[in-house]
This record gives C-alpha cells, structure tokens and sequence, in this order.
C-alpha cells in the first residue's frame, strides 16, 4: 500500500515521464524525417552528377566494306558439275583497286599471289594490318594504287633459287573470273621477274574451278570490268 500522501507525487513523476517520452518521440520524429531528407538530397546530387558528367556510350561508326556495284552484264564462264571452267590464263578484276589483271592459274601452287610493293604492317584497333600498294595495268609500272587490309595470317614461302625461306603476309581480296566472284586469300609477293603479276592457286581452285589445260581466257568479264583499266596477255 502506497500512503495516501505519496499518489500525487507518483502521479506527477508519471505525468512527467510520460511528456518527457512524447517529447523524445517527437523528436525522433523530426530526425528521422530530417535523416530521410538528407538521404534523399544525397541521393539526388549523386544522380545529378552522373548526369551530368558521364556521356552515354556512342558505338564506333560502321566501317562500310566498299564493294563494286553488280553490272547489269554478268559476264561469262562455262560450267562442269557446277564448277567454273578456266583456262591456264584468265583475267581477273580485283575489286579493291578496280582494275584487271591477266593471271597465271596454277594448280601447283598452294595460295594464290599478287605483286605488290611497299609493303607495311602497322596496327589497328589492336588488330594487324598491312598497307601496300598494287600495280596500275597497263602504265608500265609508274602508277600504283594504295591498299589496306587486315592480316589473315603469314606463310613461309621456300623458292628453288633461295637458301632460306621468305616470310609473306596473307591478305582477303575480293575478285571475279568470268561471272564468278569471290574473297580468297592473297599473298603480298614481289613478282617483278614474273610474267605474270597476279598467280591463281589452289586455294581458289578448290570447289570452285576446274582448269582445261592448253586453253587461255575460256571465260570473259563483265563489260564494266573490262571497261577497267587492263593488262596486255604478257602482262
């Protein structure tokens, strides 16, 4: 039993408490949603500075791979069991620098050629390329047209007349034969004491062609290739 005297004390001393736990809710209150605020204001500037600073990722242009328009005239080349038909010399239209060639097809030879000069890697986009510069048919040498191209791969190349092996970058050309055309791979080779100055192997013979022998230019160009620039028959 609590003395009668002593409630009132007891009753104020609640009273108290209880104003004093309202007033530290209350406050809570206020920090919290002053916490909340500061959050959110933080939050804010930290999106604003993104916004603001970093660029939305733009994708590198698109690098167009330059190819001829399909002449109206598709040209010519007799077939056997779906294979083109070629003689032991043929023109051929090298797309890349758009002039016509007459080349060697050899079924000896494993990769196809072309005679080139200057020839010189350097890098691109962390990838190995090669400029080099092709022959004009036709100007007796003097004029050249300059190319790049991805390296394919490299080969070692042994000649009958050289001690050591020779080390030549491969490169893709585009080119047509008759109304043939295709990508295949090239070696970079200076083929000055040649006859000719492009050499078709079997890498292009494979699936593709088939060679009678004896006979010379069985197919024939478009007439806008033939239009190009081109070689003579000792070219």
């Amino acid at each position: 039993m609590v003395p009668k005297e002593g409630v009132d004390d007891i009753r104020a001393s609640l009273n108290k408490q209880r104003a004093t736990m309202v007033t530290m809710e209350s406050n809570a209150g206020v920090r919290q949603q002053q916490l909340l605020g500061h959050q959110k204001q933080s939050t804010q500037t930290i999106l604003d500075a993104i916004a603001t600073q970093v660029e939305k990722p733009s994708c590198p242009p698109v690098v167009q791979r330059s190819c001829p328009p399909v002449p109206k005239d598709t040209g010519r080349a007799d077939r056997l069991k779906g294979k083109v038909v070629v003689g032991e010399v043929e023109k051929l239209y090298l797309a890349d620098a758009e002039t016509v060639y007459t080349a060697r097809v050899d079924s000896g030879a494993e990769t196809s050629s072309i005679h080139t000069r200057n020839v010189k890697r350097f890098e691109r986009d962390g990838g190995n390329w090669v400029r080099f510069e092709v022959p004009v048919p036709g100007t007796s040498g003097e004029e050249w047209v300059t190319l790049e191209k991805e390296v394919s791969r490299r080969v070692k190349i042994i000649q009958s007349a050289a001690d050591e092996a020779e080390r030549r970058v491969v490169v893709e050309l585009q080119f047509a034969i008759g109304d043939h055309e295709q990508v295949a791979e090239f070696t970079l080779a200076d083929r000055t004491n040649l006859t000719y100055e492009v050499l078709i192997g079997r890498n292009v013979l494979r699936d593709v062609m088939l060679i009678d022998v004896g006979k010379e230019f069985a197919t024939e160009l478009p007439k806008s290739y033939r239009n190009k620039t081109q070689t003579g028959d000792d070219a």
